[in-house]
């Protein structure tokens, strides 16, 4: 229900929002501005004209100032009686009584109640009315809209009680659009002075009077001038007085008038629009209705010679403005009814004598419902409390980051002690097997054979010849990792030897610089190889700059456009730090990826770790702040426990998790890890178990194969997924990678890799796919250009 809840509110919202005093349209503090503008704004301000005997009095029009901002009880539409004070503390009753007025009015304005508007209007009232009741009165709410139809029908007919129902519209614009003509026509009589030569209305003034019993104000304004930079300062004056006059009781209806027949390809308002938002704010623009005058002109001609329909004509027009707006605004959310308006005394008219468009459109009667919905949407608006749920401007970092994708992330990051910590672990595995006498010395000498001798034995002896030296291979390595393995530990022995103002001679000679191989080059026409300019070098100094090569680049150019920096370095005994990162960026993006951290490494004790990591995401960036610490239980079982925060845009994610690793015998590693991730009020919940089985021959050969049980939580909703890897060697000269995942909403991929110097046959599969695939491309192709042909 709650996004039933959302998608109501922006109905409402996007279609009449109350201009009420919450927003800087009407009661925000008034500016420097405004203050320096006072005294020379007072004088737009007129006192309000007289109406005649039909319209009401002032006394009950001071009343009506403030109805838009108060709650006015309504008649009791039921026959039975109740008590006042208990309606007035029941929206839904208020809600129904708007219904059975707004139905009173289709009923007298001639309008059928199937028209798309009251269609609209009826339907946003009923949801509105559903989200506010409980669950124990939806069956009330349903039998209470089925009986204000009949309830407005009998009240029109007896005209009991009086219809309360008022508007109050904003009226602005250019000088010379029409505004005070519309005004005058909407009352069939000469409310305000017109003039075709130059601007009548040089004041604010309220203009009142009574259409079909519903007492209508309009808050005429003096037109803008032109866009320009001179007029910008006469515009602004206009705007404060206005924004000044409407403070004191806001209007229900904004009409923004602009002339059909001047709207050209050319047409550009947008600094008048930018600047009617900042001074009124963008509220206005959400009970704004376009109006377009002299909309029976005649049409000119398009690029054929002939004039363009009626129809194309007005859309064509009112796109071009609604885009003003959208660029005035910067939101393209935005849509603003509109309204053809013709006020020319030669006007086409019915039989009934209203002026009608060409294309048979009565714009009078749906000027007056527009007006009337937006009203209606409007009160609901107020009544139920749907304000400020939706705001116009740009839109914000609308982008969030995947909770479970944050989690995932977290709970598989693994961070270094220090530079050698993958060294250690092979070192733990071996230092069983360090004193033991190797075998391989033991091992009788074996004679090898050339190629003609190899292809003279028999498949057996073929097969055991390879065996044995694929054996003796393997011993080895194994005895070059021993012999490692201990030049380390005697290194390391050796500096805790050393007193720290000692120095040794290889500290005090640095090693020379080792240029790194050439960089790959796309071709170019360039006579000579351009290698030379990516050239790097490896100093001792542990840092590693190379740049960063575009294989899309143009001819003649530099070719790159970023750098990548990596560094491990040990500041003092048991402090280390790595920065690795990457810097991108040319005319109009900028990418950085980074991963820094520090780790203090007490040797009896535990492994504190802190890092930072930094990433771009579009035009905004991602940092992560994590830390963790190490706990060595036992000498085979490790307990780690961290926690992260990460900030995108304005919000933050906090993390923690707890993972312990242990390992049984040489070969098998169980890993098993529990976190959290929260923030934004949403929380995600996960953990994973994983078990690595190592080959018989690690760490001389990577063969492992390692499943996975995955369970993550999020919005009541748990994903359970399993995975399989393996990494192995089927048959001599052949690695496999095998990748499966599959999770419970029965997703998953299956990937397979091989990799041979040897097995020319695997290269051949991979050339027949291609070509298939080409193949159907080339049919499919053929395909649609016969449908094309034949069609």
């Amino acid at each position: 229900m709650k996004s039933v809840r959302d998608w109501v509110f922006s109905q409402l919202l996007a279609s009449s929002r109350q201009l009420s005093g919450n927003g800087n349209f009407f009661h925000g503090g008034p500016t420097d501005e405004e203050f320096d503008d006072q005294a020379r704004t007072s004088s737009l301000i007129a006192p309000p004209v007289l109406v005649d005997a039909g319209c009401s009095s002032d006394m009950n029009q001071d009343n009506r100032r403030y109805s838009t901002s108060q709650q006015v009880p309504v008649e009791d539409p039921s026959p039975h009686n109740q008590n006042t004070d208990d309606k007035m503390m029941d929206p839904l009753v208020k809600i129904e009584d708007l219904q059975v007025k707004f139905l009173r009015l289709l009923q007298r304005f001639g309008q059928s109640q199937d028209n798309i508007l009251a269609v609209k209007v009826l339907y946003r009232l009923h949801l509105a009315t559903l989200i506010r009741a409980g669950e124990s009165d939806m069956k009330m709410v349903n039998l209470r809209s089925d009986r204000t139809r009949a309830i407005a029908r009998e009240q029109e007919a007896a005209g009991i009680p009086d219809l309360d129902f008022s508007i109050r519209i904003l009226v602005l614009g250019k000088t010379g659009v029409g505004k005070s003509a519309t005004i005058n026509s909407i009352f069939d009589q000469t409310k305000t002075e017109t003039d075709a030569f130059q601007p009548a209305t040089d004041c604010i003034r309220e203009v009142k009077g009574s259409v079909n019993g519903i007492e209508v104000t309009f808050i005429d304004t003096p037109g803008f001038l032109p866009s320009c930079v001179r007029n910008v300062k006469r515009n602004r004056k206009i705007m404060l007085s206005v924004k000044k006059f409407i403070r004191r009781s806001p209007p229900d209806i904004v009409l923004y008038f602009e002339r059909l027949d001047l709207i050209s390809m050319g047409f550009s308002d947008f600094p008048l629009l930018k600047l009617m938002t900042e001074v009124f704010g963008t509220a206005i623009w959400f009970n704004t209705i376009l109006v377009m005058t002299h909309s029976s002109s005649t049409l000119p001609e398009g690029s054929s010679g002939y004039p363009f329909s009626y129809e194309s004509y007005v859309t064509q027009c009112t796109d071009l403005v609604q885009q003003s707006i959208h660029q005035a605004v910067s939101d393209a959310r935005l849509e603003n009814q509109v309204l053809l308006v013709e006020n020319h005394p030669q006007c086409r008219r019915n039989v009934k004598g209203e002026q009608i468009l060409p294309n048979g459109q009565i714009w009078k009667s749906r000027f007056l419902l527009l007006c009337i919905c937006t009203k209606v949407l409007g009160d609901a608006n107020a009544l139920l409390g749907f304000r400020d749920n939706i705001e116009l401007g740009p839109l914000g970092n609308t982008r969030v980051p995947s909770m479970p994708h944050l989690l995932s992330s977290f709970l598989r990051h693994r961070s270094l002690s220090s530079p050698s910590e993958a060294e250690n672990e092979i070192d733990e595995i071996l230092a069983s097997e360090i004193d033991e006498e190797d075998e391989y010395d033991q091992l009788p000498p074996i004679k090898i054979l050339k190629k003609s001798q190899f292809e003279r034995l028999s498949k057996s002896q073929k097969k055991s010849y390879l065996d044995e030296l694929d054996y003796r291979e393997i011993l080895y390595f194994k005895k070059q990792l021993k012999e490692e393995s201990r030049r380390r530990k005697e290194n390391k022995l050796s500096k805790e030897e050393c007193l720290p103002n000692d120095s040794t001679p290889d500290e005090q000679t640095s090693s020379e610089a080792v240029m790194l191989p050439d960089m790959v080059v796309p071709p170019s026409f360039d006579p000579d190889c351009l290698s030379y300019r990516y050239r790097c070098l490896v100093t001792s100094d542990q840092w590693l700059v190379r740049p960063v090569l575009d294989l899309q680049g143009w001819d003649h150019d530099v070719g790159f456009d970023g750098i990548n920096l990596e560094t491990a370095v040990e500041i003092k005994r048991n402090v280390f730090a790595s920065i690795a990162g990457q810097i991108t960026k040319d005319k109009h993006d900028f990418n950085i990826h980074s991963e820094s951290a520090a780790a203090y490494v007490d040797p009896e004790g535990p492994t504190y770790c802190i890092g930072l990591d930094v990433q771009s995401s579009g035009k905004d960036m991602i940092y992560t702040v994590h830390g963790n610490t190490k706990l060595r239980n036992f000498k085979h079982n490790v307990t780690d426990c961290g926690v992260s925060l990460t900030s995108f845009g304005n919000k933050n994610y906090v993390g923690a998790k707890l993972e312990d690793s242990l390992l049984v015998g040489k070969r098998l590693k169980l890993v098993m890890n529990a976190g959290r991730m929260g923030g934004s009020g949403q929380v995600a919940y996960g953990g994973s178990f994983e078990a690595i089985l190592r080959g018989a021959d690690y760490p001389v050969w990577n063969d492992n194969i390692s499943l996975t049980m995955t369970a993550l939580s999020f919005n009541k909703e748990v994903v359970l997924t399993g995975g399989f890897q393996s990494e192995f060697r089927p048959i001599r000269g052949l690695n496999m990678s095998v990748n499966a995942n599959l999770n419970s909403r029965k997703m998953g991929q299956v990937c397979i890799k091989l990799n041979s110097p040897a097995h020319m046959e695997i290269a051949l599969l991979a050339v027949f796919s291609i070509f298939r695939g080409l193949l159907r491309r080339k049919a499919a192709e053929n395909r649609s250009t016969e449908a094309l042909e034949t069609g």
